[in-house]
């Protein structure tokens, strides 16, 4: 069994590049897991340097100057940041606010067709078994607002850091893009020579992670405002707050999907009840999400590398599990991380080895 192990080490990782690639992998997780909370607004900033890079780089082919070009790009991040949230956040907490209120009207009406369906199915339901998950219900409902209640109060508690990351983030993304060629280099001095796989994944992972990012926000961007109109123009009520639901449900795919169904279906059931208006809406999301799958995706994410539908779900599940909304947003890019560092090991050595020896 040792022996089994030991080849197949000797064969992915004799190579001191391989080894090298092993050891930043897992010197890096070592390093997020016991100093990565702290280090959080760094973490964001870099996210947002590397999102907001693509359009310095731009400026700078159209000869503005880097400095010029990193304080242009941040202030009208930072701008439309303020906009969205002044004209959008006030109008989804108001219809949230709305829709919290008439919950119980919602659920008292779901009761009462829930205790009809024993007389409208005597030999299928029984009225035992719906009083049963009634009170099972009930208690989900009650431990669920103790949560929230929970969480409200631990959120002011957050706002010192909230404060903290509207100023110090947007300081730390100006620096980052501003000297991103000082910084990199600095950083590729504390990286050991033998780097040849380090410097493949990341070429790999570069412009694939770029193009998904922005392609995945482009997709929110239009999937939420081509629902919010659709609602709106359908006259569904919290038109606005479940199109922005819609936009992000496109983070998690296949499921987010699902999950922004029950939301819509039962906001449209309660307004209208079984009637053609119920099924226009309905209809209306089904012919959203089939053009967002079938034309949007295929448009936007044309250049990045395709995964098999299963490791994306896969990757959604564990890396949400692990990192929250952040791990769900880069699941895919992750999920192509993993698929890169497999390759650079599944490499043969003696094929790098001929190649050093063909270029002397």
């Amino acid at each position: 069994m040792f022996g089994v192990f030991g080849r197949w080490y000797e064969r992915k990782f004799s190579d001191p590049d391989a080894a090298m690639l092993l050891l930043l992998l897992v010197l890096s997780g070592v390093f997020l897991l016991f100093w990565g909370g702290i280090l959080t607004p760094v973490i964001v900033a870099v996210v947002l340097a590397y999102l907001l890079d693509w359009p310095v780089v731009k400026l700078e082919k159209a000869q503005v100057g880097r400095e010029w070009g990193s304080s242009l790009v941040l202030l009208s991040f930072i701008g439309l940041s303020i906009l969205v949230s002044l004209g959008l956040v006030p109008v989804i907490w108001q219809q949230s606010v709305n829709l919290i209120g008439e919950l119980p009207d919602i659920w008292q009406k779901a009761q009462v067709w829930l205790l009809s369906l024993p007389d409208t199915y005597p030999h299928l339901i029984k009225t035992d078994q719906i009083q049963e998950l009634l009170v099972g219900v009930d208690d989900k409902v009650v431990s669920l607002g103790e949560k929230i209640i929970s969480a409200s109060f631990s959120s002011l508690f957050g706002f010192a850091a909230l404060l903290i990351y509207c100023i110090l983030v947007p300081l730390m993304v100006f620096f980052m893009l501003k000297d991103k060629n000082l910084l990199l280099t600095q950083i590729s001095g504390f990286l050991p020579t033998q780097r040849r796989l380090i410097v493949q994944v990341a070429q790999e992972m570069n412009q694939q992670i770029v193009n998904y990012i922005r392609g995945k926000v482009i997709e929110i961007i239009i999937v939420g405002t081509v629902s919010v109109i659709t609602f709106l123009v359908m006259d569904l009520r919290y038109a606005v707050l479940l199109g922005v639901l819609v936009g992000f449900s496109v983070l998690i795919p296949f499921i987010g999907a699902a999950v922004v169904t029950l939301p819509i279906a039962v906001v449209a059931l309660f307004q209208w009840g079984i009637s053609p208006e119920f099924w226009y809406v309905m209809v209306a999301y089904g012919i959203i999400q089939v053009l967002d799958g079938n034309v949007l995706v295929p448009i936007l994410f044309s250049e990045a590398v395709s995964l098999h539908p299963l490791y994306i779900i896969v990757a959604v599940l564990f890396f949400g599990g692990l990192w929250g909304f952040w791990g769900v947003f880069f699941a895919i890019p992750l999920a192509t991380l993993v698929k890169a560092l497999v390759n650079a090991w599944s490499s043969p050595v003696m094929n790098y080895q001929k190649e050093e020896e063909a270029a002397q």
